[in-house]
């Protein structure tokens, strides 16, 4: 693991308390292991990650979200999300393919949802030309896509509410 892959695991340890992992896991059904860290724990934790390793360009902040991702642990699924949401600005219509990834793995809506409305939408609200293009045809895929949570991604990105 990466150094700042093993700050945001540990500082997200050392953040939990069991309370918040016996409510979480009650809440995501125990579909994957949670540590119990807050939601601004884990937004606290990916700010002091990105102060302390500042110099992440794009190559190291998407293999930073898939290493965190790696580990069926919400806590740091959720601290994916938070950096992708916080750089989404270094993004490009390639990361579709990791996101679709996520998004077929996340097991809830609590990680699917901010992916899609806070991480695709941006990254397509800011493409323009062939890239565009790319991704709007990967989004139409998504759309089709027998995975529900795939289709309720597509439509979030693109701004319609589905249940």
């Amino acid at each position: 693991m990466s150094e700042a892959g093993e700050f945001v695991d540990y500082t997200l340890q050392m953040e939990s308390t069991w309370e918040k992992a016996a409510e979480a896991t009650e809440r995501l059904g125990g579909s994957m292991k949670v540590y119990g860290a807050s939601v601004g724990a884990v937004r606290g934790t990916v700010r002091d990650a990105l102060k302390r390793y500042k110099n992440l360009g794009h190559d190291d902040i998407t293999a930073l979200s898939s290493e965190l991702w790696a580990e069926p642990v919400f806590e740091r699924r959720l601290a994916a999300v938070v950096l992708l949401q916080t750089k989404v600005g270094v993004l490009i219509n390639t990361d579709l393919t990791r996101m679709e990834g996520f998004i077929r793995q996340a097991g809830t809506r609590e990680l699917v949802d901010p992916l899609a409305a806070d991480v695709v939408r941006p990254l397509l609200g800011r493409l323009e030309g062939l890239a565009k293009e790319r991704a709007e045809r990967v989004l139409e895929r998504w759309a089709m896509d027998p995975d529900p949570e795939l289709q309720h991604a597509a439509a979030v990105a693109r701004g319609a509410a589905t249940s």
